[in-house]
């Protein structure tokens, strides 16, 4: 439903490999922690982005995506569905490819934006449900 045809292929096979991971951090216990995970595996660099900017799977974190010094290609987000428009909207000024509302995140008018904007999107699924899915 929060995503066109094609969308969530496209992302995952030719957005490109560097996954900023919005949420992510060292607690094991968290959702982030197993997906990033799950994105290592299939060959995705993933990069920690939390307040606390912890090295996470061996990659260094930073506590903003504007502290990234390096390109993103896709924005995954795990923070609460009230924060994750204005995540969309830093995805859209550091110039990422595309975003990922990770489940149970939702904010259309985020979703609105970040297309117009040009950013392929997919709100409410998670890329570790949705790689094995592809094949």
């Amino acid at each position: 439903m929060y995503a066109e045809a094609g969308s969530i292929r496209r992302i995952i096979e030719e957005t490109g490999d560097t996954w900023a991971v919005v949420g992510l951090s060292s607690n094991e216990g968290r959702a982030a922690y197993g997906v990033a995970q799950v994105l290592q595996r299939y060959g995705k660099r993933v990069v920690p982005v939390h307040p606390r900017a912890e090295t996470v799977h061996g990659e260094k974190g930073y506590a903003t995506l504007a502290e990234i010094p390096f390109p993103v290609d896709v924005v995954d987000v795990f923070v609460n569905s009230d924060l994750a428009g204005a995540v969309a909207d830093e995805a859209v000024a550091i110039g990422a490819k595309a975003v990922w509302f990770q489940l149970g995140v939702v904010d259309e008018e985020a979703y609105e934006r970040t297309r117009a904007a040009g950013l392929s999107m997919v709100m409410d699924r998670c890329p570790a449900i949705e790689i094995p899915r592809l094949g």
